[in-house]
């Protein structure tokens, strides 16, 4: 199967609210990476902090405190997907297309397993609102991926909110559950679906108008280069 030519999938453009101290963390944590560990290694590890994510929201119908591990985990998976490609770049070591397939489909494996891990602990009213919020911010993912097809330019933040400050979301829902009680923050679970659903909304609304201007510019200028020229007199 031949390779794509070009391939921008590691060129991510869109900046959310942390992107610039971000992006020093990264160059400075890469380059503090044992030799021994490859960026592979640190890719695949999500198996593991997505199961970790999982065990924690099963221990907490026991005590919600099992929670912290849940936020623990959610913070080495950010450090851990924060610098495996910045790890590949530096020592030129890095598998560009496998790492963009791989990280992405991990980085939704992630997503779900968080979701998974609190239908153990909602109460049995609310959970068919994590289903309906795991399909709306899984749509966020697939408009990325989609608009990336189309136009090999890749972005995943949005209005200023990106994967880093979703994680944030989370580790803050975590200690308001620890702190509250999940029947209070199981309340807010519709007013985040709708939330979430009006994002998504507007990102679409964006992502196809600017898809349906560039085809439009590229039709209007591939008819004016085609176009006969009239006679000179």
């Amino acid at each position: 199967m031949p390779l794509l030519s070009s391939f921008d999938g590691d060129k991510k453009i869109g900046t959310s609210l942390l992107s610039i101290p971000e992006k020093k963390l990264q160059r400075w944590l890469a380059r503090r990476v044992p030799r021994g560990i490859e960026t592979y290694h640190l890719t695949l590890l999500t198996v593991v902090w997505s199961a970790v994510v999982i065990l924690a929201g099963f221990m907490s119908t026991g005590h919600v405190a099992w929670l912290w591990l849940s936020s623990i985990a959610i913070l080495l998976q950010y450090l851990t997907d924060l610098v495996d490609g910045e790890v590949g770049r530096q020592r030129g070591t890095g598998l560009i297309k496998w790492g963009y397939y791989m990280d992405h489909f991990l980085d939704y494996v992630f997503l779900c397993s968080y979701l998974i891990s609190y239908l153990f602990i909602v109460p049995p009213e609310f959970v068919y609102y994590h289903f309906f919020l795991l399909a709306v911010v899984g749509s966020f993912m697939v408009n990325s991926f989609l608009a990336f097809a189309v136009t090999n330019k890749f972005q995943i933040s949005y209005f200023g909110i990106g994967p880093t400050e979703i994680r944030i979301v989370f580790i803050l829902v975590n200690t308001l559950h620890i702190l509250l009680g999940k029947t209070h923050m199981s309340a807010l679970l519709p007013y985040v679906l709708a939330l979430s659903g009006i994002g998504l909304c507007l990102t679409v609304y964006r992502t196809q108008q600017s898809i349906w201007k560039m085809e439009r510019a590229g039709k209007e200028q591939s008819h004016s280069t085609n176009s006969p020229q009239s006679p000179s007199t």
